[in-house]
């Protein structure tokens, strides 16, 4: 009897560190040189402008308020991101980085080119707003 309990016991303690051990917590990346520090050189009415830049660019992946549940995020591996949870985490200098450059790995596009440095300014702004 004592054998079985022991068994159990071992068993439970190696399932629960493999449950313990695996996390779908990504590091947040170091802002490169390049991006570190950047601030934002609009006023505050930025986020009304970028309420509209979200919605036609960003809404279908990242949802309407940015919790990573658009339409066509659904069918991406890895998931878009929640946004207001980075936010939290994270500086204006990451999330401009972030739309600049895209993200490797994932469907985050680069939008450098396709968006102005004002328009992902506004979206930053209205990132800053989601809850």
């Amino acid at each position: 009897m004592k054998k079985v309990f022991f068994g159990v016991l071992v068993l439970s303690a190696i399932v629960l560190a493999a449950c313990g051990s695996s996390s779908n917590v990504t590091p947040i990346a170091t802002v490169p040189a390049e991006y570190a520090g950047a601030t934002s050189p609009l006023g505050p009415d930025a986020a009304t402008a970028g309420a509209e830049v979200f919605k036609t660019n960003c809404e279908s992946c990242h949802g309407p308020q940015g919790h990573g549940d658009g339409p066509a995020g659904a069918a991406l591996d890895p998931a878009p991101k929640n946004l207001p949870d980075l936010a939290a985490q994270v500086g204006d200098d990451y999330l401009y980085w972030r739309i600049n450059t895209g993200k490797e790995g994932t469907a985050m596009v680069a939008w450098k080119g396709v968006l102005t440095d004002e328009q992902i300014w506004q979206a930053v702004a209205f990132i800053r707003t989601l809850k």
